[in-house]
């Protein structure tokens, strides 16, 4: 795995404003975005004793987390993520599944993917068989992403972050959603061996404060 270094911060409706502004002046939008943005659901996965959860209210630095993805509600293009932290890195593993693959993994079916060849599937069906790993709950948002290429630089506006509270039907793009926590928004910045400059001075605002902000956290807010 190839680790980045990573940057999250708590901003505000108005800092939206603003850093969307300054960003699009010198970088580029990301190329997967449609109108600049995407809808992004994420189907987090944790074990019986919440450890995932845990491990993130209680800072520990080296810590891990499945989930399932999507965008813009396109059941085609669907992946298993786990992200990986230590410290102020992370890393992130992506193969794409099939929905019936991803079913299997809803329905806590991992016998139904020990064909797969892929590494990150078989281990996170050996941790649904031995932990008890298990969908948690939905995360929505709206993302809009910026890209830099000196430095592999990637910046993220977060907004609109919505939880499906103790729901986990993935596919049902209806699901009621309610707003989770209390931050307006999320600015997270990623990047390789460096930060370039031009990029640093640009997300600096006011108001912006360095935040162990957690989607996933947020949205077990209500259980």
């Amino acid at each position: 795995m190839k680790y980045r270094h990573e940057w999250k911060h708590e901003i505000t409706a108005f800092d939206v404003l603003c850093l969307r502004r300054r960003l699009s002046a010198v970088m580029q939008p990301d190329p997967h975005a449609s109108n600049g943005r995407y809808l992004v659901r994420s189907l987090y996965f944790d074990d019986l004793r919440d450890q995932a959860l845990q491990d993130k209210l209680n800072g520990v630095s080296r810590r891990e987390k499945f989930r399932l993805r999507c965008y813009n509600g396109d059941d085609s293009y669907l992946v298993l993520e786990k992200k990986s932290k230590l410290g102020g890195l992370c890393a992130k593993e992506q193969p794409r599944l099939t929905r019936p693959q991803a079913e299997a993994l809803l329905q806590g079916n991992p016998a139904a993917l020990q064909d797969s060849p892929d590494p990150l599937v078989q281990e996170l069906c050996a941790k649904m068989r031995t932990r008890g790993l298990r969908p948690k709950t939905i995360v929505d948002y709206t993302r809009e992403p910026f890209v830099f290429f000196p430095g592999h630089v990637r910046v993220t506006l977060d907004y609109n972050i919505r939880t499906g509270l103790q729901s986990t039907d993935f596919f049902n793009f209806r699901c009621p959603t309610v707003p989770a926590g209390d931050a307006a928004a999320i600015l997270e910045v990623k990047w390789d061996e460096y930060l370039p400059t031009v990029i640093r001075d640009l997300v600096q605002l006011p108001t912006t404060r360095s935040s162990a902000f957690s989607k996933y956290a947020a949205c077990r807010i209500y259980g």
